[in-house]
């Protein structure tokens, strides 16, 4: 889709700047007319790519909006907004509420953009790195239609489905961190301090030990000499994996693909995808956006490679000419559920309420899985913990059942 750098003018003569992507410069005039605003200059240019937005998407403690604070923004935006406070004024008093110095300042230069004459989709637009394509098309739309209280209550909710979703797979997978770091770091305590000892204690008998604890002994011996390289090597490669996975979009799909192969763990993160797919559909449809530009923007937060390439085939289907469902169909990477909901959606009407019932039945699914997979993960690290712990005691007391032969006489 073009990406367009704009100057325009009011009727009270106020020259406005902007840029954003238009489906072909008659679709930016009749979007400026229709907010009584004459084109006087534009130019096509190059939109930000992937790779230099990447710096966006820091952790949260560098400063990186969360989905729940996005949700509490539209929010207040919208009740705000409702009750008669200017778009302006209603700026000024979230930034008032917000930690986040980052999106503190956007806003304000935000609230000053609209006071110098421009729109609110404009004003975000120009901030690209640090507003969401989602947030900024559902303004677009609401300042056409006049309904932009409406479209930020419906950017909430999205936002509070997505966090929800969010939450509790980090939350499912909590727990099994917990337990593999506590017994990485209890494996390795029992290897660097207890294991010497016995060590000390059998090498005064001499005699030659049983082969598990003579192999003990060396995974203990070759852990205290290259503890150093050892550990330099696991940052290296974490380092350099997360390194290659921002900036190489081959590997990311690799690894996405990966992810998506493992059996249990894989049909969670497609069908938590499909949810994501579901929800930003069904919102931003019923917001009004266009259907192309709505494939566009969820085929960037769906999370997977695999299913982005997917929507963005069904995007190039459906601008030649066929339906949703079709497109949908042509990909073989969605469910059937997913084309049929959608195929009846479509014949009916009622696409977004489609849509929505298909992120309600996805999102319950995920929570489902999740707490079946809790359920098999939690024994089956305590049994494993159980058996590496167990292997490492009985190599250790095997040569004091047989203590009488190392002894020297």
């Amino acid at each position: 889709m073009p990406y367009y750098r704009y100057r325009a003018v009011s009727d009270d003569g106020r020259v406005i700047e902007g840029e954003g992507e238009f489906l072909s410069l008659e679709d930016l005039t009749t979007k400026l007319s229709s907010q009584n605003l004459t084109l006087i200059s534009v130019s096509e240019a190059k939109q930000q790519t992937e790779e230099k937005s990447l710096e966006i998407k820091l952790p949260s403690f560098f400063g990186r909006v969360s989905d729940r604070d996005w949700s509490l923004l539209a929010r207040q935006l919208s009740v705000l907004i409702s009750a008669g406070v200017s778009l302006v004024e209603a700026l000024e008093l979230i930034s008032d509420q917000i930690p986040n110095k980052g999106l503190k300042t956007a806003l304000l230069e935000v609230a000053k953009d609209i006071e110098e004459g421009s729109s609110f989709h404009a004003a975000l637009q120009k901030r690209k790195n640090i507003f969401p394509e989602f947030i900024i098309n559902l303004v677009a739309v609401g300042e056409e239609t006049g309904e932009l209280d409406l479209v930020l209550r419906r950017a909430a909710d999205y936002y509070e489905k997505i966090a929800f979703i969010k939450g509790k797979i980090k939350s499912a997978s909590f727990y099994p961190s917990f337990v593999m770091l506590f017994s990485t770091i209890l494996v390795w305590g029992i290897l660097t301090f207890v294991v010497p000892k016995f060590a000390n204690i059998y090498k005064s008998l001499g005699g030659e030990l049983p082969g598990p604890t003579q192999l003990l002994m060396n995974i203990s011996l070759a852990l205290q000499r290259n503890l150093p390289y050892i550990l330099a090597s696991i940052i290296l490669i974490t380092f350099s994996f997360s390194i290659l996975y921002k900036s190489n979009l081959s590997f990311r799909g690799a690894v996405h693909k990966f992810l998506l192969s493992i059996p249990k763990f894989g049909d969670l993160f497609r069908k938590s995808a499909f949810a994501r797919l579901s929800r930003t559909l069904s919102t931003l449809y019923s917001s009004g956006v266009p259907i192309e530009r709505s494939l566009e923007i969820t085929a960037k937060v769906v999370g997977f490679i695999p299913i982005e390439k997917a929507i963005e085939q069904a995007k190039n289907e459906v601008l030649e000419g066929k339906t949703l469902w079709m497109a949908l169909q042509k990909t073989g990477t969605f469910p059937k559920m997913v084309v049929a909901m959608v195929r009846v959606g479509e014949e009916t009407g009622n696409i977004d309420e489609m849509l929505n019932s298909l992120a309600n039945f996805y999102e319950e699914e995920v929570d489902r899985m999740i707490e079946g997979l809790i359920s098999l993960i939690e024994p089956l690290l305590m049994v494993i913990l159980g058996v590496i712990i167990g292997a490492i005691l009985i190599a250790l007391y095997l040569p004091i059942f047989n203590v009488g032969s190392l002894i020297i006489r």
